[in-house]
């Protein structure tokens, strides 16, 4: 493998070709015109514009990154997370035209994508199941029947979803139909199938996932798990590993089960099977995510394992050099999502310009970045910015040096939820690790975080206001 294209854009394809550059490997970027002057594009050893600006004229053109990787002589694409990377006709058309997809085999990512059909995929390996259909529903009242059966709270979900979209909550029947309406549109506006199945809702759950590894020989390992239960509209804001809550034994019981979940479709390369645990510390297989995750960094600090070059390497046909017995936690790491977000304003998208963004330094502070300042964030993708991670010996180092990492990242032109991951690793909610994926819903609001805002403004007025007074008692002192 001589040559890699990333099928990507921003701090994730920053991050790819890194490792790849590590190991001697050249890269070619593809971007859009709005990316053109994006460090991705720099970073490259080649680069070609694919389209215009909106994705599905650019990131999403296959058929285009397919012709790029022809005429570039590349060897392997990698799909980073987003766009293409869980796309099994895409990974179909680079088997097809003989190109490596770091990730794995279509059929895998194509089982998986739909959770019906994985669920049915793992039912042979006794994985717990949080109990509700295991077929695609349209009928409302027979859906209504199932629910009352299953009994409210429930939960409506997009057979083809992600992202916390075609998911509704239904607490009693007489909403459950406007609800069932809500999720099919929904589904079929966002994946272009309105299929939707009904599970019974855990009310106080935590999101852990587990991060597993496969290669072509049959050898599965697993990372240990990933902590993610603090998002906002279903989607990961905060991440950490390892979980305050999982013990030694539960951690076994969930790592073989997402072991047993890459067996069931002949997985090949990283993916991360999805958990909900409950207030008894009971697990239910979620969902696989069949690829690299953005929280990626966590399990790489606590591990010590660059997940990037195990891809590559397995992609290139290599046997896993690691057994599960040579893996051991080290520590502790924290993810915050750093998205261009007005978390003042319901977590909105903050359109403009970065007229300052000065990333933190420091021994075990990592970013993984995407702009540089004086770039305009596009309105076209992800407002992402960068993921910052930090590490410590125990959950309280990596807590207090994150506050740290987040009180020397500066960002002025756009909003962004550096303050709400302040507010969160301040809560003593999240320091006692007594928290479930309701925390926004609990602990947060918007005037809580202006309060917060006012004070320090205040406390910072002071301070300046004690130095100017105290220089100009100096300065007055007679001769």
């Amino acid at each position: 493998m001589r040559k890699i294209l990333i099928a990507n854009r921003g701090e994730i394809a920053i991050r790819v070709m890194t490792t790849a550059k590590k190991m001697g490997i050249k890269t070619v970027a593809v971007f859009s015109e709005a990316d053109r002057n994006s460090p991705h594009v720099k970073y490259a050893d080649q680069a070609v514009c694919i389209g215009p600006a909106p994705s599905n004229e650019s990131y999403l053109k296959g058929d285009k990154i397919i012709e790029v990787a022809k005429l570039l002589n590349v060897d392997a694409i990698h799909p980073g997370y987003g766009f293409l990377s869980e796309n099994a006709d895409f990974a179909a058309l680079c088997e097809d035209h003989n190109i490596i997809f770091i990730g794995p085999r279509s059929k895998a990512i194509k089982l998986m994508g739909n959770k019906l059909a994985a669920k049915e995929t793992i039912k042979d390996y006794n994985i717990p199941l949080v109990p509700g259909t295991d077929k695609a529903i349209t009928d409302i009242s027979e859906a209504k029947q199932i629910a009352n059966n299953i009994g409210f709270p429930i939960l409506i979900k997009a057979s083809a979803g992600g992202g916390g979209k075609g998911m509704r909550i239904v607490e009693s029947e007489k909403e459950f139909e406007s609800q069932m309406n809500r999720a099919i549109s929904e589904a079929t506006s966002s994946f272009g199938d309105g299929s939707v199945f009904i599970e019974k809702y855990v009310a106080s759950p935590r999101h852990i996932e587990i991060q597993v590894m496969a290669d072509t020989h049959g050898n599965i390992i697993h990372l240990f798990e990933r902590e993610c239960s603090i998002q906002r509209r279903h989607q990961k804001i905060i991440e950490e590993a390892p979980s305050s809550v999982l013990t030694p034994e539960l951690r076994k019981k969930m790592g073989e089960a997402a072991i047993n979940v890459a067996r069931s479709c002949d997985y090949v390369g990283a993916g991360t099977v999805e958990f909900l645990l409950d207030e008894n510390l009971n697990f239910y297989f979620l969902e696989m995510n069949t690829r690299l995750q953005v929280e990626h960094p966590v399990t790489e600090w606590i591990s010590g394992v660059d997940l990037v070059e195990l891809q590559i390497k397995v992609a290139r046909g290599e046997t896993l050099n690691i057994k599960q017995d040579d893996l051991k936690i080290n520590g502790h790491a924290l993810e915050l999502r750093v998205y261009a977000e007005d978390t003042m304003n319901d977590f909105l998208p903050s359109v403009g310009k970065l007229e300052v963004y000065k990333l933190p330094e420091g021994e075990n502070i990592r970013v993984d970045n995407g702009y540089e300042e004086g770039m305009d964030i596009p309105i076209y993708y992800d407002p992402m910015l960068s993921k910052l991670i930090t590490y410590g010996n125990t959950r309280e180092e990596a807590i207090a040096l994150m506050i740290t990492a987040i009180n020397n990242y500066q960002i002025e032109g756009v909003q962004s939820t550096l303050p709400f991951g302040r507010f969160v690793c301040e809560h003593d909610a999240f320091r006692s690790g007594n928290f479930d994926t309701h925390f926004v819903n609990n602990h947060y609001s918007f005037s809580l975080l202006k309060q917060q805002h006012v004070l320090e403004a205040e406390i910072a007025a002071k301070i300046a206001l004690k130095h100017f007074l105290k220089e100009q008692k100096i300065l007055r002192i007679p001769e």
